[in-house]
C-alpha cells in the first residue's frame, strides 16, 4: 500500500508509480499493465481512480488498451 501525498490527486500518484515502473522496465514494452481491479487491490483506490490512471498513461501514450484483452504499454519512441 501506497502512503498518498495529501495534496496530489491520488490517480496521479499511482499513474507516477506505473509510470516508474514502465521506465525501469518493470513493465516492458507490449506486456500488460494491471488492470482496473489490480490497481484498486493493490494501491486501495476506488475503481473510478483506477479508471484516470489508465486514461491519463492512454492519453501521454504510455499504455494502450485492446478491448477484451487489457491494457498494455506501449512501444517506446525513439
Amino acid at each position: 500500500m501506497v502512503e498518498f501525498a495529501p495534496d496530489i490527486p491520488r490517480w496521479r500518484q499511482v499513474a507516477e508509480v506505473i509510470r516508474q515502473r514502465i521506465k525501469d522496465g518493470t513493465y516492458p514494452p507490449r506486456s500488460r499493465v494491471p488492470s482496473i481491479n489490480q490497481l484498486t487491490e493493490e494501491f486501495g483506490i476506488a475503481a473510478m481512480t483506477a479508471h484516470k490512471v489508465h486514461r491519463g498513461l492512454r492519453e501521454e501514450g504510455l499504455i494502450y488498451t485492446e478491448p477484451g484483452l487489457g491494457s498494455f504499454v506501449a512501444e517506446r519512441q525513439p
